[in-house]
């Protein structure tokens, strides 16, 4: 079945076996992150507006969620900032009301956090997962390239006043760009900061996928690990978070579309994409060979292999050019 809001289930790196909501037109964000495994930024914005029609969006859900499929959360992501919706408050408050046993995230930037009518719709959530990458304003600029006037000091302002009103989970994730925010300095600053946010649990993530800007690279695993150490030494949990190799997955009846609906959103190996189906990885790579070949599907080689993307607007999403 073709879905136009929903994709998955998929296999989150944090959030494991997670059905997916797409608020946003393809790659609208306040940000232009170098490191976005979903290319670059073509609507860059922090007004919000409703992309899609509401009553729309929940009509898909409900068909979905009939059956009450085996699920580890529902979560608002996709290929742009899910806070720029204004659907996002109705749809939450709709899963909230009539599916209470599932559990909802919300992945965010956190640059709209300082909109008091944001953090009214994100209060209903299960887990917000902000992302905070440095705590001062030229790496925050470097990095995220954000809306012209955003400062990164209103962006820490928002996650704390989110924190003080909130009473789920933050989960806070620090995404790591060796070279930008990985030095001594920078790593004090923003490890203040985060303590002073409070988080449940702090995620430090890298790239392991062609990002938007091909000089992007994971930190080695010496320096992570030194990181991770660093920002454990206060009271909260710090994960260094990978894909989970071992995560069981069902199957999918029309593994062809979910591929589909999957690539649009964000580049995945053969192996990533046999995990998520239940199918064989050579049976995946058939089916992704045909695919190239038909001109549905483009690739390019990265350190865990080839990735496989389908371009929304049937462009190179991912070039040495960029």
């Amino acid at each position: 079945m073709n879905h136009h809001h929903i994709f998955g289930p998929v296999i989150s790196r944090r959030l494991g076996r997670s059905l997916g909501i797409d608020l946003i037109s393809y790659k609208t964000c306040s940000y232009n992150c170098v490191y976005c495994e979903c290319g670059k930024t073509t609507d860059l914005t922090s007004i919000r507006k409703e992309f899609f029609q509401t009553g729309d969006i929940i009509d898909e859900l409900d068909k979905i969620l009939a059956p009450s499929p085996k699920l580890d959360y529902i979560t608002f992501a996709g290929s742009g900032e899910p806070t720029l919706s204004l659907s996002l408050g109705p749809v939450l408050a709709h899963l909230k009301k009539n599916y209470p046993e599932y559990k909802v995230a919300v992945l965010t930037n956190g640059s709209l956090c300082t909109d008091p009518d944001v953090r009214r719709d994100l209060i209903a959530a299960d887990i917000v997962s902000p992302t905070l990458t440095t705590a001062t304003q030229q790496v925050f600029e470097n990095i995220h390239r954000p809306v012209p006037g955003l400062q990164v000091t209103d962006s820490i302002r928002g996650i704390r006043s989110f924190r003080d009103e909130y009473k789920g989970e933050i989960w806070l994730e620090v995404f790591l760009v060796p070279g930008l925010n990985t030095s001594e300095d920078e790593l004090e600053k923003l490890r203040t900061t985060i303590y002073s946010i409070k988080p449940e649990l702090i995620q430090l993530n890298y790239l392991d996928r062609p990002g938007t800007e091909p000089w992007v690279s994971p930190p080695e695993p010496l320096l992570s690990g030194r990181i991770r150490e660093y920002f454990a030494e206060g009271e909260i949990p710090v994960e260094l978070i990978g894909f989970d190799e071992s995560a069981p997955f069902l199957t999918h009846d029309d593994s062809t579309a979910l591929i589909n609906e999957t690539l649009k959103r964000r580049p995945l190996t053969a192996e990533d994409i046999a995990q998520m189906t239940g199918l064989s990885t050579p049976e995946v790579r058939k089916k992704l060979a045909l695919m190239v070949l038909e001109g549905v599907v483009q690739a390019k080689s990265g350190d865990r292999g080839i990735f496989y993307w389908i371009a929304s607007d049937g462009s190179e999403r991912f070039s040495d050019k960029d």
